[in-house]
């Protein structure tokens, strides 16, 4: 199992740093990653969440990062689709590619903010035709060769996208994921899945099955391997209790945002995001019960000392995640905290899962 990174670049007011102070603090701990071992580096996209994500310019931070790292691997986690033609996405995600002299990992998806939707003018209603659309205009782009397409939402005539990707036939392709149905399309596709935040663990478990199971059916026996990214909030420390105290902090304000961010999606329901319904009736977690208890034991949090970490983190990797993103800096954790975290993990941790 990899360990990666992901950031959703959070600015709380009480964590007491600016936004350019948290630009700045990410890419000098992008620098320290990949000394430590760290495999990819994946930013989210998200728009008109204040304090919750200021991460609107993913694909910029990336281009930043690829003139300050050398083997990092960069992860876009995810491109949001419906917002952006695909032909600007090619060209974007090509342009990184050759920046990054081939360590782009491309991730897509329909996102979950109505605000967004309305915001930009997409009805949200279409965004399952407008991401498979999408996809297959980008992987008209990959081969190099112009694109010609027609569908529903996209007519595009002789498009040749420059510059060309580096790496051949095309960055890793990666779909998030949240739904049973969005795991089995993914198997159908080829493509790795991304699981985010949103569910605790023994719903993921029983996905993850789903979907190598998919994969066989629909893949066989190909060269290339079912991937599975998953996102979870990690606070490592030699001093556990202060891994447990930033944690509670800082990772708990972060899913009572993350709940209130995906409310409006649960009250109007959207063709396509039934299943977003279904997990709200669950009720596991509310803002007002939600805590670090609560968290870890729907393992969707880790934090304590080394020891702890690996024995949690055991879990995920004998289940089948081969990427774990880990979130050191979520909720506007201090950059000092995430970076002694992070050459815990690659002292401690990350060699253990190397084998």
């Amino acid at each position: 199992m990899q360990l990666d990174l992901f950031y959703e670049l959070a600015v709380p007011d009480f964590a007491m740093r600016n936004e350019a102070q948290v630009f700045q603090d990410t890419l000098d701990e992008l620098a320290l990653a990949e000394t430590c071992g760290f495999r990819t580096a994946w930013f989210a996209e998200h728009h008109f969440m204040r304090g919750y994500s200021h991460s609107s310019a993913p694909d910029l931070v990336l281009a930043a990062a690829s003139q300050r790292t050398r083997t990092l691997r960069l992860g876009h986690a995810i491109v949001t689709l419906p917002y952006h033609h695909p032909l600007q996405v090619a060209e974007r995600l090509a342009t990184l590619d050759v920046l990054s002299i081939g360590r782009l990992e491309f991730g897509f998806g329909r996102g979950f903010s109505p605000h967004e939707y309305a915001a930009f003018g997409i009805d949200m209603n279409h965004s399952r035709g407008l991401v498979e659309e999408s996809l297959a205009v980008l992987r008209q782009a990959f081969t190099g060769m112009p694109v010609q397409f027609t569908g529903k939402h996209f007519k595009i005539e002789n498009a040749e996208i420059l510059p060309k990707c580096v790496q051949q036939p095309h960055p890793p392709l990666w779909m998030a994921a949240v739904s049973p149905d969005s795991f089995e399309l993914a198997a159908r596709l080829g493509v790795g899945v991304l699981v985010g935040q949103f569910k605790p663990w023994f719903m993921v478990q029983s996905d993850i099955e789903h979907y190598r199971a998919a994969w066989k059916k629909y893949q066989g026996d190909t060269e290339e391997p079912a991937r599975v990214g998953m996102t979870v909030g990690l606070m490592c420390l030699e001093d556990g209790r202060r891994a447990r105290e930033l944690a509670n902090l800082h990772i708990t304000w972060f899913y009572r945002e993350l709940l209130k961010q995906t409310a409006p999606v649960l009250k109007q329901l959207h063709a396509g995001y039934e299943y977003y319904k279904k997990m709200g009736s669950l009720k596991l977690v509310t803002e007002k019960t939600l805590n670090l208890t609560a968290l870890e034991t729907l393992g969707m949090v880790v934090a304590g000392d080394p020891a702890h970490c690996r024995q949690k983190l055991e879990t995920y990797r004998d289940a089948g995640v081969d990427h774990l993103l880990c979130a050191i800096s979520t909720g506007g954790i201090p950059s000092e905290a995430a970076q002694a975290s992070m050459r815990i993990l690659a002292d401690h941790v990350i060699p253990h899962f190397a084998d």
